[in-house]
């Protein structure tokens, strides 16, 4: 769902957003006349990527809230287009398929065209592209922190684990193989079935396997059950709207009895404004809405089931966001 060090974030509240892989860029835009209600021509020099580069990639990567040309000059010119473009259309459009569920979109979405995108991404081939492989690297970064931050507090052997929304296994495979009791799910029955494939194979490679075998499943969120030491939900929120989000953290508060670690892309202006201009390029396997959420409205979520963030982190490449929190429990809600 490496070693990786391009372009992170140091540990921040309020920190700025971080340049999105280009150092520099100068802008101007310029309407034809006949193009003044509908098109701009936007001339961009940047070190490092140009603007039909930029376009290019934008489509590939707007669902994980990305823009290739750094500086706000260039978030502004690009700014300019957004009254052109009808998203939410799009995105009715897309939802007639499954009568308005949301939900439904995605688990279909990542049972067909998206598991095949998001199998290459999250695997080891070289058959991915500028972005995929950007994108492969910070998911790697965020899944590597929660492992540092595990093993600094002892590890997790023979520890109880609910991964929830496990992908093809990027963390649940290695906390299995680091000897922790690992409940895995996912909304999509392919992924599930590919994180259980990766875990046998890196078993029949021969890693040890823990004294009790991971499980892997497919459920969407709502129906993990059970009490865990550990709950951890990495790049899964982007799904899920605010009021949805409030109450997935808080049926997930449920399931942890110590630590809950999970991961979102941060709503700031700045992420806001490169994810509306995502949008106005959507790339052909980009079928299902992407949310945001304010970092101090899911710690209050956290504080209100009685849980305090610990610690955080964020993981910032050119193509991927994502603030990681990891929340002890203090009290019972």
């Amino acid at each position: 769902m490496m070693a990786m060090t391009k372009n992170v974030a140091g540990v921040s509240q309020m920190g700025a957003p971080p340049t999105l892989g280009v150092r520099h860029a100068s802008t101007s835009v310029r309407a034809t006349p006949q193009s003044r209600t509908r098109q701009q021509m936007i001339k961009t020099q940047a070190v490092g990527v140009d603007v039909t580069e930029a376009v290019g990639m934008i489509g590939e990567a707007s669902s994980n809230i990305a823009l290739a040309v750094g500086g706000s000059a260039a978030v502004a010119a690009l700014s300019a287009v957004l009254i052109a473009a009808d998203p939410e259309k799009r995105r009715a459009e897309q939802m007639k398929e499954t009568d308005g569920d949301e939900l439904e979109a995605v688990k279909k979405y990542f049972n067909t065209s998206g598991f095949d995108r998001w199998r290459k991404i999250y695997g080891e081939t070289d058959d991915v592209n500028k972005v995929q492989l950007d994108i492969r690297e910070g998911h790697a970064q965020t899944v590597e922190k929660v492992l540092k931050w595990i093993d600094e507090e002892g590890g997790v052997e023979d520890v109880s684990v609910c991964d929830a929304g496990c992908g093809t296994g990027s963390l649940a495979i290695p906390l299995a193989l680091r000897g922790a009791a690992v409940s895995a799910s996912d909304i999509s029955a392919a992924m599930a079935s590919e994180a259980e494939r990766r875990f046998n194979e890196e078993v029949a490679k021969g890693a040890q396997a823990p004294r009790v075998a991971p499980v892997f499943e497919a459920k969407d969120l709502e129906s993990c059950s059970g009490k865990y030491n550990t709950v951890t939900c990495l790049d899964v929120m982007i799904h899920y709207p605010q009021n949805k989000a409030d109450d997935m953290i808080t049926h997930l508060a449920n399931l942890a009895d110590d630590r809950l670690i999970i991961s979102f892309a941060p709503k700031t202006l700045y992420y806001s404004v490169l994810k509306r201009i995502g949008e106005l390029f959507p790339g052909p396997s980009k079928a299902t809405r992407a949310y945001l959420h304010a970092e101090e409205d899911v710690e209050a979520t956290l504080k209100r089931n009685g849980f305090e963030v610990v610690k955080r982190e964020m993981t910032a490449t050119s193509f991927y966001f994502s603030r990681l929190l990891e929340a002890k429990r203090v009290s019972n809600a």
